[in-house]
């Protein structure tokens, strides 16, 4: 059984195209994973609704945030709106801001 489906926009696309191939399958795997359970290891609320989809791989710490989208009875989607490499032990308010931009943006426009 899946929780939800994972779509990205294209910020999130951009950042996970531009990293290496083993660490790309990391991350659908992760995020495969999550669907399916639910994991707060994989998936961890930050604030203001937004979420953070986690891979650890290699020795870096690869985040997308994200956010629910629940407008659709039929499905529940998380929509990754970017990611980075996580440097600190606390993910930096500027990306915070930055997903909240784009889930602001993504629901005007839908």
């Amino acid at each position: 059984m899946r929780y939800f489906e994972t779509r990205f926009l294209e910020e999130a696309n951009e950042f996970i195209s531009e990293l290496d191939s083993k660490s790309i399958k990391k991350i659908f795997y992760n995020i495969d994973l999550a669907e399916q359970t639910n994991d707060p290891k994989l998936l961890k609320k930050l604030q203001n609704d937004i979420w953070e989809l986690r891979t650890k791989f290699a020795g870096l710490q690869i985040r997308l945030l994200a956010f629910w989208d629940k407008t659709d009875n039929k499905r529940t989607l998380v929509v990754a709106t970017h990611g980075f490499i996580k440097k600190v032990d606390k993910v930096p308010v500027g990306e915070i801001e930055r997903a909240m931009k784009l889930r602001e943006k993504y629901f005007n426009s839908k």
